[in-house]
């Protein structure tokens, strides 16, 4: 499984409508088009925390290529009231907010 952590400012009070707008994104054809297996949202003293697994190690090439797409068009319109980019004089694209992860443990099955 991959996992992508975007990490963003999430505008006070905001955390139900991008439940909201996701929950109705997750409804669609959507996450099965960009390989996404799980998908959670975490805020915390106003940072929103946005965790995305994926089935293959492809799934930044998969969401590159949804981009396009209107519906994901749509949501990234829908959340610009509620998520603003943790650094805006940096940020061009999602990739510029994925943390990087530097550790990782898993228990034996």
């Amino acid at each position: 499984m991959h996992s992508t952590l975007i990490v963003a400012r999430l505008e006070p009070g905001g955390s139900a409508d991008v439940a909201r707008l996701f929950a109705e994104f997750d409804a669609t054809g959507m996450p099965h088009r960009m390989g996404t297996r799980r998908r959670q949202l975490f805020s915390y003293r106003g940072l929103y925390f946005h965790l995305q697994d994926f089935d293959e190690h492809n799934g930044d090439e998969l969401i590159e290529a949804a981009k396009t797409d209107p519906r994901f068009v749509g949501i990234s319109n829908d959340l610009k009231p509620f998520i603003e980019a943790y650094d805006p004089a940096t940020w061009r694209s999602p990739a510029d907010a994925m943390a990087s992860r530097f550790y990782s443990w898993e228990a034996s099955a």
